[in-house]
């Protein structure tokens, strides 16, 4: 019996100090510069938000937080070395709608959007907006779609590439309505834009970005966004929903996650800085200038949302038959 009293001894008083042990490792953090990954090449909008948040990490924290890119893939190459970095909280990922949208558009996709990362937050979003060139007599999205019902394949719709939010909102718009019209996936945000002010594709699905100034300049005509809410870049112009077509939600996201397994502690102490990084009056400035909403959420709430976005997507790329990248 004695024995058995002090081996139970024995094991309290272990578990006592690694129960002590895992708050004070947490406490210490950061004691040294932390990597954060961008799986896109320098300048782009998941760029500056990351270099904007690290920045702000770095004068809270008193440690260095340096960014370093990764593009290639679609955002793989750069995901997928957070997904198998150390879970110390010294790698930390800032990804676009990239993140939720690779696993289904990829055949082998090589990480997992849950197995291989714990959410930290959703810093921001901006949604994708619905434009025209000025010279296409419509002015409201239903007189859009009375245009296509009408003369079906006439009119093609410009997109971002492949994958890519804007695209994957379109395919949504026209399988929700029933609309046979041809995608046409550009290089990027700015060929595709250029396409539509030019009126070689008088149609296009684009991130809010890229379109705003064009809007504001007179050279596009927004008819819709696809948020839940109006958007702070171009107040005046509806939701889709507001224009009566429902379930059509699609945005850019910019979230922050970390390898699975990092400490808790750590998890919540990055979402706490973040969450008040978001709130500063010179970050909600640059979120503006960028087309971009603060969000800042929790990690249970940015969990739940990777979750949806990931079989939303999923659902759009079977039923549009687009196909997986080998």
């Amino acid at each position: 019996m004695g024995l058995i009293v002090r081996s139970l001894t024995a094991c309290a008083a272990l578990l006592a100090t690694a129960l002590a042990a895992a708050p004070a490792a947490a406490a210490g953090y950061p004691d040294h510069p932390v990597k954060v990954i961008v799986p896109f090449a320098a300048g782009g909008p998941t760029d500056v938000m990351a270099r904007l948040i690290g920045q702000k990490l770095s004068e809270s924290l008193k440690q260095q937080f340096f960014v370093e890119n990764h593009p290639g893939a679609g955002g793989n190459i750069g995901m997928t070395l957070a997904a198998r970095a150390n879970p110390d909280g010294y790698t930390i990922l800032v990804a676009s709608s990239s993140f939720v949208v690779n696993p289904s558009l990829y055949a082998k996709n090589p990480y997992d959007p849950f197995q291989d990362f714990a959410p930290v937050t959703l810093a921001a979003a901006s949604p994708n907006v619905l434009v025209v060139n000025p010279e296409l007599p419509v002015r409201t999205v239903q007189e859009l779609v009375t245009l296509l019902k009408a003369e079906p394949f006439k009119y093609p719709i410009a997109n971002p590439g492949i994958g890519t939010t804007p695209q994957l909102a379109a395919e949504l718009f026209k399988l929700a309505l029933k609309l046979e019209a041809t995608s046409v996936p550009f290089g990027g945000a700015a060929p595709a834009i250029q396409s539509t002010v030019a009126n070689q594709t008088p149609i296009a699905f684009a991130a809010m970005p890229p379109a705003a100034p064009q809007v504001k300049g007179g050279k596009l005509r927004a008819l819709a966004v696809t948020s839940a809410k109006r958007s702070a870049a171009l107040p005046d112009v509806p939701t889709l929903a507001e224009s009566g077509i429902k379930e059509q939600e699609s945005e850019t996201m910019q979230g922050v996650l970390v390898p699975a397994k990092t400490p808790k502690a750590i998890v919540d102490q990055l979402n706490a800085e973040i969450v008040k990084a978001m709130a500063l009056p010179d970050v909600k400035e640059k979120c503006a200038q960028l087309g971009f909403d603060p969000v800042a959420n929790t990690p249970q709430e940015f969990a739940a949302y990777v979750k949806k976005e990931v079989e939303k997507w999923r659902n759009v790329i079977r039923e549009a038959k687009i196909p997986q990248i080998k």
